[in-house]
């Protein structure tokens, strides 16, 4: 087999070790090898530079450990051409394993040509990743807390929830401050409602009667007060996403912000995931594999064994199926059409999934062609197959007794 690189290296990579193994061709065309062990300290790692450099390395490939192997791509990605690669991808077969034999493996096959690299994007977006991804899980933390509230208001018999749409808007919360300083007169509390929830009032009452102890009042003291801490660094971390979003970010997401059920949030998240270069990947079909998104491919003897999505990137998966749940709730869209038109026949989560998969071609357009999204109507479906519609509703009328006579307009007029 053809040898692609001439010097090339294969990093095993540890929590405080990297086993490295350097394959080089001499001048006789024999390959020679090298393994080394580092440490995964900055200074050893830097040394660790210096070695390969000095072997004429120029290619490195390493599995994605964990997070281990990002101190090794910051500090090297400048000088070599490294790859990232699935660990599921390099399997060896059974038999004798060691680090070193993993990393001479590792390099055996970089140097033949047969790895494929995983998309790493330029370190500003890595790092605008890291905020939108800090963020959603401030928020995911919040919910959490948020429900806990809901348990001990519960347990006091207080049945708030049970009236007002959301328990920590402005009314719900003066309610548990006033709860929490401990007023229990459920006519008082009832009265600090505010704008719609005023129209509850006889509602309230009953529901903010209940049987509040000390005990309560000490864990919703807490517990607002963890609402109220995540809140604060949600906020701040989403004026630091601001600041680094530079002008390529910014009009993308006006771009994005065109489509259905995304807004300035979720455009950023899809930013911070997939970038603004549509260069990494080489179709909307591979995006959407990368995201998964997209159907999945099993199949054996001539049949399909599986159509099951792949785990792909959960953060963007995760966005998208929130942004689909938001444009399938949209009126008179192309989208929303979509989603009724699946989900009469695959069920609503199958649709969800489907119309997540959808937008995120409509995104990979809008980036590569630097465009906004154009609007194709809730009658697209009907008028790309209006015969078939036709007859459908021709068939329908028949079954419920009636005589169908079908005139055109022109006919008509």
């Amino acid at each position: 087999m053809d040898l692609l690189y001439a010097s090339c290296a294969g990093l095993d990579v540890h929590k405080d070790t990297v086993v490295v193994c350097v394959r080089q061709r001499d001048a006789a065309g024999k390959v020679r090898q090298q393994t080394r062990t580092f440490g995964t300290m900055t200074s050893q790692l830097l040394e660790l530079g210096d070695w390969l450099r000095a072997l004429g390395v120029t290619h490195l490939a390493m599995e994605s450990t964990g997070v281990y192997w990002k101190p090794i791509w910051n500090l090297l990605e400048d000088q070599f051409e490294i790859l990232l690669v699935n660990a599921h991808h390099i399997k060896q077969v059974p038999g004798r394993k060691t680090d070193a034999k993993d990393a001479e493996w590792i390099a055996e096959l970089l140097q033949h040509g047969l790895l494929r690299g995983s998309f790493v994007p330029a370190r500003p977006q890595r790092e605008l990743r890291d905020l939108t991804r800090q963020r959603r899980q401030l928020i995911m933390a919040k919910a959490s807390v948020a429900n806990r509230i809901q348990k001990t208001l519960e347990d006091a018999n207080i049945k708030l929830a049970s009236v007002a749409t959301d328990v920590l808007g402005v009314s719900g919360r003066d309610m548990l401050r006033s709860i929490i300083a401990g007023q229990d007169d459920p006519e008082e509390l009832a009265e600090l409602a505010r704008r719609r929830l005023r129209s509850k009032i006889p509602q309230l009452r009953l529901a903010l009667r209940g049987r509040v102890s000390a005990h309560h009042r000490f864990l919703l003291k807490l517990l607002l007060e963890e609402v109220e801490q995540h809140e604060a660094w949600i906020a701040r971390i989403t004026e630091r996403i601001t600041e680094v979003m530079s002008a390529p970010f910014t009009e993308a997401v006006r771009c994005l912000a065109s489509i259905p059920g995304i807004d300035e949030r979720a455009a950023e998240n899809i930013l911070a995931e997939i970038g603004t270069d549509m260069k990494p990947f080489a179709s909307d079909g591979k995006l959407s594999s990368w995201a998964g998104v997209c159907s999945g491919n099993h199949e054996s003897a001539g049949k399909r064994q599986s159509g099951r999505t792949t785990k792909g990137n959960r953060w963007l998966r995760a966005t998208l199926v929130q942004v689909a749940w938001a444009a399938s709730r949209t009126k008179k869209t192309y989208l929303s059409a979509y989603y009724r038109r699946l989900a009469s026949r695959r069920g609503k989560k199958r649709a969800l999934v489907a119309l997540a998969h959808t937008i995120l071609v409509i995104v990979y357009h809008v980036l590569r062609e630097g465009t906004t999204y154009r609007e194709l109507g809730s009658q697209y479906f009907d008028h790309l197959e209006s015969e078939r519609l036709t007859r459908s509703l021709v068939r329908r009328l028949e079954r419920l007794g009636h005589k169908v006579t079908l005139q055109t307009q022109e006919t008509a007029a």
